[in-house]
């Protein structure tokens, strides 16, 4: 099946820049193509127009990543749920929609230029105290590291946060709390995470206030629009760490 659309997208030169929507129109789009496939045709028409592409992050394609994200229709990653933007199906639309896309939303978040936000803060974020120093040295046998089944699996599924900053664009206080409670809970929940916990977590939460990120106030807007569907119970884990740790 094929359809047109109308396309609304921002553009922006850069931070400085005020920023409007432009209005584009797309035709004979193949409804098997996903989203940025439906952008890169767009861009080469108007590359062919010597006019300025649209300027989108992608990397993977395959929602692993966390490069790409976007609002579409006032949607964090688009209107269907746990998926990046990159793995948003065309299918989803009709012909002669219009679809209105913008960049996430948040202070801690500058525009680089058009759908393109610097993210780096997470990065400072990490670098503040999300990882370990401690020499592990080669893997373990299974059995030799006292550990739950149940632990584990709190700590897989914090894990899976890939960074993309949906929480953060979705949250009505552009807080990071469910990046960080991911990321906090994931080594906490390891034994190699134990030395350094203290620290690790009193460092993370001083960093993320000095990014300018929002406090979380329980709107689970966060929890809604996670394309690896992470639960806000990581965020109590965040609490607890943060309390023990002071």
């Amino acid at each position: 099946m094929r359809i047109n659309l109308t396309l609304k997208i921002w553009r922006q030169k850069g931070l400085k820049d005020k920023g409007r929507f432009e209005e584009y129109k797309v035709a004979d789009i193949d409804t098997s193509l996903f989203f940025l496939d439906m952008l890169d045709i767009l861009n080469k028409d108007l590359i062919n127009k010597g006019k300025d592409p649209v300027a989108f992050d992608h990397d993977c394609r395959e929602g692993a990543c966390g490069a790409c994200g976007a609002a579409v229709n006032g949607q964090v990653h688009g209107p269907q749920k746990n998926l990046t933007l990159c793995q948003l199906s065309m299918s989803y639309f009709t012909d002669n929609d219009t679809i209105v896309i913008e960049p996430f939303r948040a202070t801690a978040f500058p525009i680089i230029k058009d759908l393109i936000v610097d993210r780096s803060a997470f990065d400072r974020i990490m670098a503040a105290g999300g990882f370990i120093t401690v020499k592990s040295g080669s893997a373990p046998e299974a059995n030799t590291v006292l550990i739950s089944k149940a632990r584990v699996e709190i700590a897989q599924d914090a894990d899976k946060c890939i960074g993309c900053g949906a929480c953060v664009a979705a949250c009505p206080n552009a807080s990071a709390m469910l990046f960080l409670g991911a990321k906090i809970s994931h080594l906490a929940n390891l034994p190699q995470g134990e030395a350094e916990k203290k620290e690790r977590v009193l460092n993370m939460v001083e960093q993320m206030d000095a990014e300018c990120f929002g406090q979380c106030t329980n709107n689970f807007e966060c929890e809604a629009v996670c394309p690896k569907n992470i639960n806000v119970t990581h965020i109590a884990c965040l609490y607890s760490e943060y309390l023990q740790g002071k």
